[in-house]
């Protein structure tokens, strides 16, 4: 493949490639662009198929966390990496240690936190090479698990999608179909549940499916999940599942959910659009986890954050707003709401060159 042409046609600012072969490490640090500050995104890991795979995932995801910092609000930077290997199998401390060696390597300009595949105990390993990691355990003054104010963030995502679609912002008055019910889609299903609403689930685990079915969810195949009678629906789990094959069956009036990059195309965002289905940018429904880390720039504080994302119904209420507005689909209202601000803000700072980052109260050594 033409590596440097990929990179400069997605406009990437740096690529490094992280290998040990003692400690088994395959990894990918992509850093998108540092205009509005560092660049933060979560660490994945996945069996990758191919290790073009895993490139073509890490330059996606990474992209996504520029707009996602960018419309959020936050003075961040889009970052990812990945790790190449399985989840179930292949993670050691060595491997955690050797990758976070060279995140430190990179003196501040990408800092990372946990993402699919990933717990808040591997992050303590590579919390041990580098301050340069956020979401970790609270005994080190981090937030720990950023599910719960992901999902927290994705109500307020609902929120505003029912009030722009209905003008009725009631939680429970509406059915939504879960797809994943992982840790940030549980903690969404306990949030939905809390209000009263019907929720039908869906996952390849069916313990986590019968945990939901503990608290009066309706499960319902893999396949099914598409057909069902519900008002919203919430990809909650590995992205492109809106797609060509799947849009036509859709009853849903709005899709709203954590997932990343739910969309297979932009064309597929359009498509919702001509069947009059509201889309809800993934990017700026799912920010919860980032702007709860984010915090802990300064010192964490769960209130704080928990303020901070009520933001979301505001910020996904303006992308609405400006499609609207412009005539445009809502994907791509949100895409501009983010290069706006990457541009304005642009012009008064140059690109972030990099320093090692400090946290308030946080100790580290030998955990």
């Amino acid at each position: 493949m033409h590596l440097f042409e990929t990179i400069h046609t997605t406009e990437h600012e740096q690529v490094v490639f992280c290998h040990n072969k003692d400690a088994g490490l395959k990894g990918i640090i992509a850093i998108h662009n540092t205009t509005l500050g560092p660049a933060l995104g979560g660490l994945r890991m996945w069996p990758y198929a191919t290790e073009q795979e895993a490139l073509d995932d890490v330059l996606r995801l990474s992209r996504g966390m520029t707009y996602k910092a960018a419309v959020a609000g936050l003075n961040l930077g889009g970052g990812k990496s990945v790790l190449i290997g399985d989840p179930r199998t292949d993670k050691s401390e060595a491997l955690f240690r050797a990758f976070g060696r060279f995140i430190d390597s990179m003196n501040g300009r990408y800092i990372t936190a946990e993402d699919v595949g990933i717990d808040v105990n591997d992050m303590e390993y590579v919390f041990q090479e580098t301050d340069n990691c956020v979401g970790v355990h609270q005994v080190h003054g981090g937030s720990g698990d950023p599910s719960p104010f992901t999902a927290f963030g994705t109500l307020q995502g609902i929120r505003a999608s029912l009030q722009h679609k209905f003008g009725n912002e009631d939680v429970g008055s509406f059915s939504y179909a879960v797809q994943g019910v992982g840790h940030v889609g549980y903690e969404l299903v306990k949030l939905l549940r809390n209000e009263g609403a019907k929720v039908f689930v869906t996952d390849i685990n069916e313990e986590a499916v019968q945990a939901c079915v503990e608290l009066g969810c309706e499960a319902v195949g893999l396949d099914e999940i598409y057909e069902v009678d519900a008002d919203v629906f919430c990809p909650t789990a590995l992205g492109a599942v809106v797609n060509e094959q799947t849009i036509p069956r859709f009853k849903f009036k709005v899709v709203c959910g954590a997932a990343n990059n739910q969309l297979a195309t932009d064309q597929c965002g359009d498509e919702l659009e001509n069947r009059g289905i509201l889309y809800a940018p993934d990017y700026a429904v799912n920010a919860g986890g980032l702007m709860n880390v984010s915090i802990e720039f300064e010192g964490y504080n769960r209130e704080r954050a928990k303020r901070m994302m009520r933001t979301i119904y505001y910020n996904v209420s303006k992308i609405f707003q400006i499609a609207d507005r412009d005539g445009i689909p809502t994907w791509k209202a949100a895409d501009r709401m983010a290069e706006e601000r990457i541009t304005t803000i642009g012009k008064l700072k140059l690109p972030f060159m990099g320093r090692a980052h400090r946290f308030p109260g946080r100790e580290r050594g030998n955990h």
